[in-house]
């Protein structure tokens, strides 16, 4: 199948494409910087911006899914990731694009706030609070669109070896727990979900 990366130079962007091409996909990456994603038959490289709209649809055209995987270093106010969201909705807008568009956001975004625990609350108030406020800007523009979406909240990310034992959580619940979780990991979901979509409009939240 035809997967398109978004956000593709680095950490589980990267990590997907090496993955889906593993696989035997067809990837299309999107990133500002290329530079670090081998070179491969399968693989078409992009660089661009995932705000941009005429860069989105060059990336989205013909694809079968769409994985969103943009992060940010930035711990201050930004907009990057309801940006993402405005150019995203307006290039499947104007591409008629009906396949599915995964998108990764993190635990603590929209409602899942409510069950982070009582660290990870400190940690996110203290630290990440502009950044998690913008990704549940993010959440909101999607679900309110007419895009073909599913939100995928993983854990606390680390640069940890592929493990397949994750749990695929998509349900909220009071005391569940949530904590760290490879990035790896969360690209072997993505490929998966992309040649299976079983959440498909549903939040899903990913953890070891």
């Amino acid at each position: 199948m035809k997967i398109t990366v978004i956000g593709a130079g680095a950490g589980i962007g990267l990590q997907t494409v090496i993955q889906a091409l593993e696989r035997g996909h067809t990837v299309t990456a999107l990133s500002t910087d290329t530079s670090a994603i081998p070179d491969h038959h399968l693989l078409t490289k992009i660089n661009g911006s995932a705000t941009i709209t005429a860069d989105l649809k060059q990336a989205l055209k013909d694809s079968d899914a769409v994985l969103i995987t943009v992060g940010t270093k930035n711990k201050k106010a930004t907009t990057l990731f309801s940006d993402i969201a405005k150019a995203l909705i307006t290039a499947t807008a104007e591409l008629n694009f009906l396949s599915p568009v995964l998108i990764i956001t993190g635990f603590g975004s929209g409602e899942s706030k409510n069950y982070l625990s009582f660290f990870m609350r400190t940690v996110i108030r203290l630290f990440l609070k502009e950044q998690y406020s913008n990704k549940t800007l993010m959440e909101e523009l999607i679900v309110n669109s007419t895009v073909n979406w599913e939100i995928i909240r993983p854990g606390i990310l680390t640069n940890g070896p592929l493990t397949q034992s994750y749990q695929v959580l998509p349900q909220l619940k009071k005391g569940m727990k949530v904590g760290k979780i490879s990035r790896a990991a969360v690209a072997h979901f993505l490929v998966s979900e992309a040649e299976n979509t079983r959440f498909l409009t549903q939040y899903v939240t990913l953890t070891t």
